[in-house]
């Protein structure tokens, strides 16, 4: 996880809420954080004289290193997105209040302008209120937002899949040291016994980055707002701001559980006793992951540790409901 920029990130939202509680601790664990940023940055963008970023393509791809030779390994998956959930946006009263933090970041902006080619290094809101501390820098993030809300990628209609769609038809291949490896996409239950037949990174729709992600966008949004929206779906011409794009990816995650006007839940998988039997009905199975197409439950059945997360989207649709 080092390598993503999510622990310096979050050390800094989470510690900046308690300020008014613990300022000396606040000070002592913050600052510096922002050099980790910029280190992770540097190391994302010129790992093996490209880095991760494919511009071509929009994407962040893994690289395999064996020996001298380096491959870019163009499978588009989840492990490309999550360089959008290292972000923090920081508001005015809380830099005011750190003022050797904001003296060292105000150093970076201005002694690495270099860095701004690709991460959003205290770029200031279009109010002057707030601060936006984030890897992808604004282009690349609408960049590989346009893959996470193409219908035939990663958006599904139950949540964002762990592998685009695209792998369906076009799976990766590789060959390493005389031996094929592929990765294709797989919407439900493993069809290969590698990790114990588990599949969650192989297509399914997965509750925890997917949570981290809704969590990231609605970051994005706060820190945006109306300045930038982007279509979503993709090719629909309907353009939304990054907090309704949030809440949109919300409603499709809570909608694996609830039910439809026979009672039937995508969780359950066309189970009529889930459906339609008293007893059974409002027994809701927390599974591992659902799959990628139709967003029945697969993996473990009882998996309440992060599926229970789901409870997070009913809320927030709830509470826009009642706004």
């Amino acid at each position: 996880a080092q390598w993503t920029g999510i622990p310096p990130t979050q050390m800094l939202e989470a510690e900046s809420e308690k300020l008014l509680h613990m300022e000396e601790r606040l000070h002592q664990r913050v600052i510096g954080q922002e050099a980790a940023i910029v280190a992770i940055s540097d190391a994302m963008h010129t790992l093996g004289g490209s880095g991760l970023w494919d511009d071509e393509d929009g994407f962040y791809y893994d690289q395999l290193h064996a020996g001298d030779h380096r491959t870019t390994l163009r499978v588009r998956s989840m492990v490309g997105l999550i360089p959008l959930y290292a972000s923090v946006v920081l508001e005015e009263e809380t830099l005011l209040a750190l003022p050797d933090f904001r003296r060292r970041m105000d150093w970076f902006v201005a002694n690495r302008p270099d860095l701004g080619r690709h991460i959003a290094l205290g770029t200031t809101s279009t109010d002057g209120s707030r601060r936006l501390l984030a890897l992808p820098c604004r282009e690349r993030l609408t960049r590989v937002l346009e893959r996470v809300l193409d219908e035939t990628e990663f958006l599904s209609p139950h949540g964002i899949r762990s592998v685009s769609a695209a792998h369906r038809e076009r799976p990766f291949t590789i060959d390493v040291m005389g031996r094929t490896f592929g990765v294709e996409y797989v919407p439900g239950e493993s069809n290969s016994g590698l990790f114990g037949g588990n599949s969650n990174w192989r297509g399914p729709i997965w509750f925890p980055v997917n949570y981290l992600l809704v969590e990231s966008l609605e970051r994005y949004g706060h820190f945006y707002g109306d300045s930038l929206k982007v279509e979503c779906p993709r090719g629909s011409g309907q353009y939304l701001t990054l907090a309704q794009v949030a809440m949109e990816l919300s409603r499709r995650l809570a909608g694996i559980f609830l039910p439809d006007e026979s009672g039937a839940r995508p969780c359950h998988a066309g189970e009529l006793r889930y459906a339609s039997d008293p007893h059974w009905k409002d027994l809701v199975l927390f599974n591992e992951y659902f799959h990628g197409d139709t967003g029945a439950g697969v993996g473990a059945s009882h998996q309440t540790g992060w599926t229970a997360l789901v409870t997070e989207s009913l809320h927030d649709l709830a509470a826009a409901r009642n706004a």
